[in-house]
């Protein structure tokens, strides 16, 4: 197959000519890197490079910095590319102190991030909003400087983002219980950019490249941990892959006028949770998860009535699937078929086989219907 016709996540994002940018978790891990090299042997590298999860080594400017005895501070200007992200051209800053052997790494929460006040996220209540594949990426980097310049390895990481408290004023941060700023967030360090138009079309191609290759099987994925686990799940190629993002109601519309045999869908539940419901577009500014919905769901599944208003009254989608599991209530699963339902009915009798999996943060299947 020639390269013009080569299909997947990153043919996509080439198709739509978008320019990707930086995740936030990934500037943290810049500033990290160049803060602590910096304070093993005082000169802070510039631009700094890191790798990514995927192996790729972008490099960053440094917009500010500062070395004093005890610490040393370096920031990165965010630059999300051509997506509309809020947190575009904010300075995100990592603060490097050394601890005690030992100790390992810490993170704070600088001004401008955000603390966990409620349950339900990846993190517990009480933690700097640092998610964990951010954290990650800067315990690794922490280490590979450690290794490079005979540091310890034992440091305390303050993030912290300028006017970052104001900036998450307009995010769904407050409503989850994530105060005083942003989320560092981030599973790959990159920013796809989102042009409805421009990824829909993608989604298309992707489509049409599947079928040239003959492939009978396809899977529409939310994210990159999504595509992992139905690369594990069945083995699909490269190909058979197609991003959708947030755009299931594209994929499942050309699709239905042009079918392939089975259609795999593969995302987190609380997305998937918002199809189930029947909306077709899983963005957080356009369709929120349902927690009523899932109370009716957990009740068909056999909750009682407190459950049920626990799950109505759950902080998110992932708190509410983490009662039911307590409960032993298969909520995961009662979403998958509702999913499936949903996507078969916008299908419309389309001849194409459908399963859904859903998966949470770390892309354990938490759900999965049959094939119908």
């Amino acid at each position: 197959m020639s390269s013009e016709a080569k299909g997947g996540r990153s043919a996509q994002l080439k198709h739509t000519g978008l320019r990707h940018g930086w995740t936030t978790g990934a500037c943290a891990t810049a500033a990290t890197t160049a803060a602590y090299t910096a304070l093993l042997t005082g000169e802070f590298p510039d631009p700094v490079s890191i790798t990514l999860p995927k192996g790729q080594t972008p490099s960053f400017a440094l917009a500010v910095e500062e070395l004093t005895g005890a610490s040393a501070m370096a920031g990165i200007v965010k630059d999300a590319g051509d997506d509309p992200d809020v947190t575009h051209g904010a300075l995100v800053r990592a603060t490097v102190r050394a601890l005690p052997a030992g100790a390992g790494v810490v993170f704070r929460a600088g001004p401008g991030v955000g603390t966990i006040t409620r349950p339900g996220l990846p993190l517990p209540v009480g933690e700097p909003a640092v998610n964990p594949v951010p954290r990650q990426m800067m315990r690794d980097h922490v280490a590979r400087v450690a290794q490079r310049y005979g540091g310890s390895g034992d440091v305390e990481i303050t993030v912290s983002v300028d006017h970052g408290e104001e900036i998450a004023r307009s995010t769904w941060n407050p409503r989850l219980g994530i105060l005083g700023g942003l989320s560092i967030l981030g599973t790959t360090g990159i920013v796809v950019p989102y042009s409805c138009s421009a990824w829909i079309d993608s989604i298309r191609r992707g489509v049409d490249v599947a079928r040239a290759a003959g492939r009978t099987h396809v899977a529409g994925c939310t994210g990159s941990t999504s595509e992992k686990t139905v690369v594990a799940e069945y083995g699909l190629p490269e190909d058979a892959l197609l991003d959708m993002g947030d755009f299931a109601g594209a994929v499942l519309k050309y699709v239905r006028r042009h079918p392939v045999e089975r259609l795999t869908i593969c995302g987190g539940f609380a997305k998937l949770s918002k199809l189930a419901a029947g909306h077709l577009d899983l963005h957080s500014a356009r369709s929120q998860v349902d927690k009523g919905f899932l109370a009716e769901l957990a009740r068909r599944g056999g909750a009682d009535e407190a459950l049920a208003v626990e799950v109505a009254r759950a902080n998110t989608g992932l708190a509410a699937l983490q009662s039911c599991a307590a409960a032993g209530v298969p909520l995961g699963d009662l979403v998958a078929v509702a999913a499936r339902d949903e996507a078969l009915a916008v299908l419309r009798g389309a001849p194409v086989a459908v399963d859904v999996i859903c998966i949470d943060r770390a892309g354990t299947v938490v759900g999965r219907s049959a094939v119908r």
